[in-house]
Protein backbone atom coordinates (compact mmCIF):
# COMPACT_ATOMS: atom_id res chain seq x y z
CA UNK A 1 0.00 0.00 0.00
CA UNK A 2 1.31 3.41 -0.96
CA UNK A 3 0.94 6.43 1.31
CA UNK A 4 -1.97 7.74 -0.77
CA UNK A 5 -3.71 4.33 -0.56
CA UNK A 6 -3.33 4.22 3.21
CA UNK A 7 -4.68 7.75 3.62
CA UNK A 8 -7.60 6.91 1.32
CA UNK A 9 -8.33 3.82 3.43
CA UNK A 10 -8.22 5.91 6.61
CA UNK A 11 -10.69 8.38 5.07
CA UNK A 12 -13.00 5.47 4.25
CA UNK A 13 -12.49 4.09 7.75
CA UNK A 14 -13.51 7.46 9.19
CA UNK A 15 -16.67 7.40 7.03
CA UNK A 16 -17.50 3.89 8.18
CA UNK A 17 -16.95 4.75 11.84
CA UNK A 18 -19.10 7.84 11.38
CA UNK A 19 -21.96 5.71 10.02
CA UNK A 20 -21.68 3.57 13.15
CA UNK A 21 -21.38 6.61 15.44
CA UNK A 22 -18.03 5.34 16.75
CA UNK A 23 -14.95 7.42 17.49
CA UNK A 24 -11.81 5.42 16.79
CA UNK A 25 -8.12 5.79 17.46
CA UNK A 26 -5.41 3.96 15.53
CA UNK A 27 -1.72 3.78 16.46
CA UNK A 28 0.40 2.81 13.47
CA UNK A 29 3.70 0.90 13.73
CA UNK A 30 6.11 -0.94 11.43
CA UNK A 31 6.36 -0.28 7.73
CA UNK A 32 3.23 1.86 7.63
CA UNK A 33 4.75 4.19 10.25
CA UNK A 34 7.87 4.45 8.08
CA UNK A 35 5.74 5.26 5.01
CA UNK A 36 3.44 7.74 6.74
CA UNK A 37 5.73 9.37 9.28
CA UNK A 38 9.14 9.35 7.64
CA UNK A 39 8.57 8.93 3.89
CA UNK A 40 11.22 6.22 4.22
CA UNK A 41 9.50 3.82 1.87
CA UNK A 42 7.19 4.01 -1.10
CA UNK A 43 4.86 1.33 0.25
CA UNK A 44 4.14 -1.37 2.80
CA UNK A 45 2.19 -4.61 2.56
CA UNK A 46 -0.19 -3.76 5.41
CA UNK A 47 -0.87 -1.43 8.31
CA UNK A 48 0.35 -2.84 11.63
CA UNK A 49 -1.64 -1.04 14.30
CA UNK A 50 -3.27 -1.00 17.67
CA UNK A 51 -6.75 0.44 17.77
CA UNK A 52 -9.64 1.30 20.05
CA UNK A 53 -12.38 0.37 20.33
CA UNK A 54 -10.80 -2.75 18.87
CA UNK A 55 -13.86 -4.74 17.80
CA UNK A 56 -15.66 -1.73 16.28
CA UNK A 57 -12.59 -0.52 14.37
CA UNK A 58 -11.86 -4.08 13.19
CA UNK A 59 -15.43 -4.43 11.85
CA UNK A 60 -15.23 -1.07 10.08
CA UNK A 61 -11.80 -1.95 8.63
CA UNK A 62 -13.25 -5.15 7.15
CA UNK A 63 -15.96 -3.08 5.44
CA UNK A 64 -13.24 -0.77 4.07
CA UNK A 65 -11.38 -3.82 2.78
CA UNK A 66 -14.49 -4.96 0.91
CA UNK A 67 -15.25 -1.49 -0.47
CA UNK A 68 -11.67 -0.82 -1.62
CA UNK A 69 -10.82 -4.38 -2.69
CA UNK A 70 -8.06 -4.60 -0.09
CA UNK A 71 -6.93 -7.74 1.73
CA UNK A 72 -9.14 -8.37 4.75
CA UNK A 73 -6.13 -7.81 7.04
CA UNK A 74 -4.97 -4.58 5.36
CA UNK A 75 -4.99 -3.16 8.89
CA UNK A 76 -4.30 -5.67 11.64
CA UNK A 77 -3.37 -5.63 15.30
CA UNK A 78 -0.85 -8.47 15.37
CA UNK A 79 1.73 -5.87 16.44
CA UNK A 80 0.03 -5.57 19.84
CA UNK A 81 2.13 -8.54 20.98
CA UNK A 82 5.25 -6.39 20.46
CA UNK A 83 4.06 -3.15 22.02
CA UNK A 84 5.68 -3.35 25.46
CA UNK A 85 4.25 -0.11 26.84
CA UNK A 86 2.10 2.65 25.45
CA UNK A 87 4.16 5.24 23.61
CA UNK A 88 4.85 8.47 25.51
CA UNK A 89 4.37 10.62 22.43
CA UNK A 90 1.78 10.27 19.72
CA UNK A 91 2.34 12.22 16.52
CA UNK A 92 -1.06 12.58 14.85
CA UNK A 93 -0.74 11.86 11.13
CA UNK A 94 -4.43 11.80 10.23
CA UNK A 95 -7.37 13.35 12.01
CA UNK A 96 -11.03 13.41 11.09
CA UNK A 97 -14.33 13.63 12.94
CA UNK A 98 -14.46 9.92 13.88
CA UNK A 99 -10.87 8.78 13.49
CA UNK A 100 -7.49 9.83 14.83
CA UNK A 101 -4.37 8.07 13.55
CA UNK A 102 -0.96 8.47 15.18
CA UNK A 103 2.55 7.08 15.14
CA UNK A 104 4.77 6.69 18.21
CA UNK A 105 7.96 8.62 18.89
CA UNK A 106 10.90 7.58 16.68
CA UNK A 107 12.73 6.10 19.67
CA UNK A 108 9.86 3.67 20.16
CA UNK A 109 10.18 2.54 16.54
CA UNK A 110 13.95 2.12 16.99
CA UNK A 111 13.29 -0.19 19.93
CA UNK A 112 10.71 -2.23 18.03
CA UNK A 113 12.81 -2.53 14.87
CA UNK A 114 15.85 -3.42 16.96
CA UNK A 115 14.02 -6.14 18.85
CA UNK A 116 12.53 -7.58 15.65
CA UNK A 117 15.98 -7.63 13.99
CA UNK A 118 14.76 -9.35 10.83
CA UNK A 119 17.54 -9.67 8.26
CA UNK A 120 15.06 -10.78 5.58
CA UNK A 121 12.95 -7.61 5.75
CA UNK A 122 13.25 -3.85 5.52
CA UNK A 123 14.05 -3.56 9.24
CA UNK A 124 17.69 -2.64 8.57
CA UNK A 125 16.76 0.16 6.16
CA UNK A 126 14.05 1.38 8.52
CA UNK A 127 16.39 1.31 11.49
CA UNK A 128 19.06 3.18 9.52
CA UNK A 129 16.50 5.89 8.67
CA UNK A 130 15.49 6.20 12.32
CA UNK A 131 19.11 6.24 13.54
CA UNK A 132 19.90 9.04 11.10
CA UNK A 133 16.71 10.90 12.07
CA UNK A 134 17.73 10.75 15.75
CA UNK A 135 21.44 11.45 15.01
CA UNK A 136 22.55 8.34 16.89
CA UNK A 137 26.28 7.68 16.49
CA UNK A 138 26.97 4.50 18.43
CA UNK A 139 25.66 0.99 18.97
CA UNK A 140 25.44 1.85 22.67
CA UNK A 141 23.11 4.79 22.01
CA UNK A 142 20.75 2.49 20.12
CA UNK A 143 20.83 -0.04 22.98
CA UNK A 144 20.12 2.69 25.51
CA UNK A 145 16.89 3.37 23.61
CA UNK A 146 15.96 -0.30 23.29
CA UNK A 147 16.58 -0.92 26.99
CA UNK A 148 14.34 2.03 27.84
CA UNK A 149 11.37 0.17 26.33
CA UNK A 150 12.30 -3.50 26.76
CA UNK A 151 13.83 -5.18 29.84
CA UNK A 152 17.44 -6.19 29.12
CA UNK A 153 16.59 -9.85 29.76
CA UNK A 154 14.05 -9.72 26.90
CA UNK A 155 16.50 -8.43 24.30
CA UNK A 156 17.52 -11.33 22.04
CA UNK A 157 21.16 -11.85 21.08
CA UNK A 158 20.24 -11.42 17.41
CA UNK A 159 19.45 -7.76 18.20
CA UNK A 160 23.05 -7.14 19.24
CA UNK A 161 24.40 -8.71 16.05
CA UNK A 162 21.83 -6.94 13.89
CA UNK A 163 22.66 -3.47 15.22
CA UNK A 164 26.42 -4.06 15.24
CA UNK A 165 26.27 -5.24 11.62
CA UNK A 166 24.14 -2.24 10.66
CA UNK A 167 26.71 0.16 12.14
CA UNK A 168 29.57 -1.79 10.57
CA UNK A 169 27.97 -1.47 7.10
CA UNK A 170 27.25 2.23 7.64
CA UNK A 171 30.83 2.94 8.77
CA UNK A 172 32.29 0.86 5.93
CA UNK A 173 30.41 2.96 3.35
CA UNK A 174 31.90 6.13 4.85
CA UNK A 175 35.49 4.94 4.32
Amino acid sequence: MKKSDIIKAFKKLNEELSKRNVKGEVGVFGGAAMVLGFNARISTKDVDAIFVPASKVREAAKKVADDMDLPEDWMNDAVKLYVPVRPKEKKVIFSADHLTVWIPEPEYLVAMKGIAARFDSLDAADLKTLIEHLHLKTVESVFDIIEHYYPKKNIPAKTQYFIEELFWHCNKKKT
